[in-house]
C-alpha cells in the first residue's frame, strides 16, 4: 500500500515538474514573440494617405511583425493631438511650422528628424467648370466661393494665404473663402461642385478625376512645401520607428511618392 503511495506521489512530482518546465518554456516563447512584435502609430498629414497606404504592404514584407497604424490629420491638428498625449510613434507634418513648434517643445528626438518630401500648390476647378483660369481670375464677380484650407491649422491653407497676399488678392477674396479642416476637404468641396476653385497640393489633384489643375502656382509666391518626419518623443517603439522612417526613403518608397506626385526632398 505504502509503495503504491510512493509510486503515485513520484508520479504526480514528474508531472508538476513537466508541467512547470513546459509553462517556463511557453512563457519565454510569448516574451520572445511580444518583444519581436510592435505597433508603430504614425500620425501624418492628411495628403500623405494614398502612398502612405501603399507603402504599408511594402514595409510589411521586410517587417511583418511591425503594425502600421495610421491617423490621417491636417499638420495642425496632428500637432495639438500629440501635445495633448495622444499616442504617436512618428510625426510627419507638411510643413517645418507644426514640427519646428514640436522640437521647441522637445516632443521629438530632433536626432531623427529630417526632410522627407517636397510637393507643389496648385488651383483646381470642378471637371465641368470653366472661367478660373488662374488666381487673378479668383477676383471675378462670378466666383462666389473659393476652398482652401484652415491657416490657423493646416498648411495648404497657410501656403495658399501666402500666395494670395503676395498676388494681392487676400483681403478681397476673404469674404468668398470657405475653410477646410485639412486639404483633403478642400479637395472634396471642389469635386462635389459646392466651390468653384480650391487650392490643393498637386498630389491631392492627383489622385482626382473630378477635378482638372488651372495653375501650377510659382513657388516664390510661398515657402517651400517640405514634408519633415521625425520619432516623438514619448514612443516606445523608438528602434522600429526609425527602421520605418529609413524604409521611407528607399528606393521602393521613393517610387511609389514619386508615382502620387511627390519631389524628393
Amino acid at each position: 500500500m505504502m509503495k503504491r503511495i510512493f509510486s503515485l506521489a513520484l508520479i504526480a512530482g514528474m508531472a508538476l515538474v513537466i508541467a512547470l518546465a513546459v509553462g517556463r518554456g511557453w512563457d519565454g516563447q510569448s516574451l520572445a514573440i511580444a518583444q519581436n512584435n510592435s505597433r508603430l502609430v504614425v500620425s501624418a498629414a492628411a495628403s500623405l494617405t494614398d502612398a502612405l497606404q501603399e507603402i504599408a504592404p511594402l514595409y510589411n514584407q521586410t517587417r511583418p511583425t511591425v503594425t502600421l497604424r495610421y491617423n490621417f490629420a491636417s499638420s495642425g491638428a496632428l500637432q495639438q493631438q500629440i501635445e495633448n498625449g495622444a499616442p504617436a510613434d512618428i510625426f510627419i507634418s507638411a510643413a517645418d511650422k507644426q514640427m519646428d513648434a514640436m522640437q521647441q517643445k522637445n516632443l521629438i528626438e530632433s536626432a531623427s528628424r529630417r526632410n522627407l518630401l517636397t510637393n507643389r500648390l496648385v488651383l483646381v476647378v470642378p471637371n465641368t467648370a470653366s472661367g478660373v483660369t488662374n488666381l487673378q481670375s479668383l477676383k471675378d464677380l462670378r466666383v462666389k466661393r473659393i476652398a482652401i484650407g484652415d491657416p490657423r491649422s493646416v498648411p495648404v491653407g497657410q501656403y495658399s494665404e501666402e500666395a494670395l497676399k503676395k498676388q494681392g488678392l487676400w483681403n478681397s477674396l476673404k469674404p468668398k473663402f470657405v475653410l477646410a479642416n485639412n486639404v483633403r476637404q478642400v479637395l472634396q468641396f471642389v469635386e462635389s461642385g459646392n466651390v468653384q476653385a480650391g487650392l490643393v497640393y498637386a498630389t491631392d489633384a492627383k489622385t482626382s478625376n473630378k477635378v482638372k489643375v488651372v495653375q501650377v502656382i510659382p513657388a516664390s509666391l510661398h515657402t517651400p512645401i517640405t514634408y519633415s518626419i521625425a520619432v516623438v518623443k514619448r514612443s516606445k517603439n523608438q528602434t522600429s520607428a526609425r527602421t520605418f522612417i529609413q524604409f521611407l526613403s528607399s528606393s521602393k518608397a521613393k517610387q511609389i511618392f514619386q508615382k502620387y506626385g511627390f519631389g524628393a526632398s
